[in-house]
């Protein structure tokens, strides 16, 4: 499951990134919904909300090195449990999606505008919020069953 996942997510980031780059001029939106969602093609040259501009490259090592200690982890038995395994493998996936972006133009194809104010984002960096999410959800049910286990 892990890493159908993560493949899954990466061909699909780096499909939409494709589609984008040739059909869409830098800066062009097309309104997907309602002013609510559009795709806005944005290259990001920098990190998450347009930081350090210019030094995307340098983002791949931590990329790289991060990667490296899920796939460590989880051959030595340290990752266990649906929304763990669910978790690192959106986030890997979309740790990937970008590497790669990073890897080939020096920046990330961004395209997902939700309007509110909080950046222009892409599948890959919504990947890694669904594996954040997976992460503390599984955190939040582990202690939730500690506390019963403790009160019993």
């Amino acid at each position: 499951m892990f890493y159908l996942i993560v493949v899954l997510v990466t061909i699909i980031d780096q499909g939409f990134k494709l589609w984008v780059r040739m059909n869409m001029d830098v800066g062009e939106s097309i309104v997907i919904w309602n002013h609510i969602l559009s795709f806005t093609h944005y290259q990001n040259s920098g990190a998450a909300g347009s930081t350090f501009q210019g030094y995307g490259r340098y983002f791949v090592i931590p990329a790289v090195v991060f990667i490296g200690y899920i796939l460590y982890s989880r051959r030595k038995g340290n990752l266990k449990g649906g929304l763990v395994e669910v978790g690192t493998a959106f986030f890997v996936g979309g740790a990937l999606g970008n590497a790669i972006d990073r890897i080939l133009f020096g920046k990330v194809t961004d395209f997902i505008d939700f309007h509110m104010g909080h950046g222009i984002l892409n599948i890959a960096d919504q990947a890694i919020n669904i594996g954040v999410v997976s992460l503390l959800l599984d955190a939040l049910i582990s202690a939730v069953r500690s506390r019963r286990r403790a009160s019993v």
